[in-house]
């Protein structure tokens, strides 16, 4: 067994956001946002849970820094909700929800762990979305409105930031495939969304900056590395359309190349002519950022089924390990998605931002919990990210998905990625061996496995 060291400058953290771990869904002047609105719906969320009260994380913050301090962390990713800060979106703020997150960068710096600020994860204020939300132009200057408010309050403490979370998700899982609030199932809608979003980044940036001297800024994008199923050309086309709609779509703006020509051709009954682009928006997006955040949990291997006379398949992902959100667990596919986005893009420094497993083990008869398939994902995961370090990536850092079991979106409580357990009836916390071996990795700033 070989010890593989990460650099000094290495940073070790982990991350949740505001609506899966907060709770006080309705405290102290916090507004309704689309997953309070959409939680509440019948038949949207498995198992009929809500985030009313999560993992209540509004009122044991104290108690969660504490943990994350015991856990070795030094930085801990975390979201801001907007209506916390702006119950009716823009205009009127409220002072007891920039309050709150005052307390909790106070209390992060004061135990020594570096905040990295996340502002918006998805929890849209719902008089936005009644207004027609992302798909409406009047949401870049909403979010602009609400960067600025964010980023005067915090900014002196806060300079690591984020704008948004997975855009992918924000718009085209909410907004076309309607798994996610607001759940509408409009493509045309969810183009138009991303756009927006990817706008609403752009005006933000330099608002940050301004706000916060010397602050780094970026944004995060789930990603996955796309496979064919066989050396054939329809698996080939196959891959190559998901790829350019999950990653290029929002990659290729960011980084100054406009949409992928091959996309706009495959989207252009539901692109009305691009009608939504406004000049100057492709230079906005384009806008310099400090990094980029990278989540990562799987890789897609595609296969054309409806191809006549199609090769057989060579690469099946039935063959091996999957968590029980039904993900593969490919950690090769990491270190190759790594090497490509610095190949293609070159951001010029890269995080992981979220990467971890979904296992539902919980508490022996000791009271401890023995997840080792959580263990080893993140084992082999960060010796992926160890192998890309050595062949050039900019990899500056790692935050696992997630600090504490919480609610998963439209899995509700069912699945649980945390390294601390979540008694959510006594809302009691339990590190698992997860927890305790991911402190002892930062503590020797390395991780011991083969490769």
């Amino acid at each position: 067994m070989t010890t593989y060291h990460f650099p000094k400058s290495f940073i070790w953290g982990a991350a949740t956001s505001s609506y899966q771990i907060e709770g006080a869904w309705q405290a102290d002047g916090k507004g309704e946002s689309i997953w309070d609105r959409f939680s509440h719906i019948p038949g949207k969320i498995e198992d009929g849970s809500t985030g009313d009260v999560a993992c209540d994380h509004y009122y044991r913050w104290p108690e969660d820094v504490a943990l994350m301090r015991s856990l070795n962390l030094q930085a801990y990713r975390f979201s801001i909700a907007w209506p916390r800060i702006l119950p009716e979106g823009v205009g009127r703020v409220n002072q007891k929800g920039l309050d709150f997150y005052g307390r909790l960068v106070d209390g992060l710096l004061e135990a020594g762990i570096t905040p990295f600020a996340t502002l918006y994860h998805w929890d849209l204020p719902q008089v936005l979305q009644n207004k027609g939300g992302w798909p409406e132009r009047f949401l870049v200057d909403a979010f602009a409105e609400y960067a600025d408010v964010v980023s005067r309050h915090l900014g002196d403490r806060v300079k690591n930031w984020m704008t948004h979370n997975e855009p992918w998700v924000a718009t085209f899982v909410a907004y076309q495939m309607g798994e996610h609030a607001p759940g509408l199932h409009d493509q045309a809608a969810a183009l138009r969304a991303a756009h927006h979003l990817l706008v609403s980044h752009g005006r933000a940036v330099p608002i940050i900056r301004a706000n916060s001297p010397d602050a780094e800024v970026g944004i995060v994008l789930n990603t996955t590395h796309v496979y064919p199923a066989s050396a054939s050309a329809a698996d080939y086309h196959q891959g190559r359309w998901l790829d350019g709609w999950i990653n290029r779509w929002f990659m290729d703006p960011l980084y100054g190349r406009h949409y992928p020509a091959d996309m706009v051709a495959a989207f252009s009954d539901q692109l009305h002519g691009m009608d939504f682009v406004q000049p100057g928006d492709m230079d906005a997006i384009a806008v310099h950022t400090d990094f980029l955040g990278v989540n990562y949990y799987t890789r897609s291997v595609n296969r054309d089924d409806n191809a006549p006379d199609n090769l057989p398949r060579a690469v099946d992902p039935s063959l091996n390990e999957h968590t029980e959100m039904g993900w593969e667990v490919y950690p090769d596919a990491l270190f190759e998605l790594l090497m490509r986005l610095h190949t293609d893009y070159r951001a010029p420094k890269l995080y992981i931002t979220e990467n971890g497993a979904s296992y539902s083990d919980g508490p022996d008869a000791t009271g401890r919990v023995p997840d080792t398939r959580r263990l080893d994902y993140l084992r082999h995961h960060l010796l992926a990210c160890h192998r890309a370090i050595e062949n050039g990536v900019p990899l500056a850092g790692y935050f696992a998905w997630s600090l504490l079991d919480n609610f998963e979106w439209a899995k509700g409580f069912s699945q649980r990625f945390g390294l601390v357990w979540v008694d959510y009836e006594t809302q009691q916390r339990i590190p698992k061996d997860s927890a305790l071996w991911y402190r002892d990795v930062i503590g020797r700033n390395g991780v011991i496995g083969d490769r």
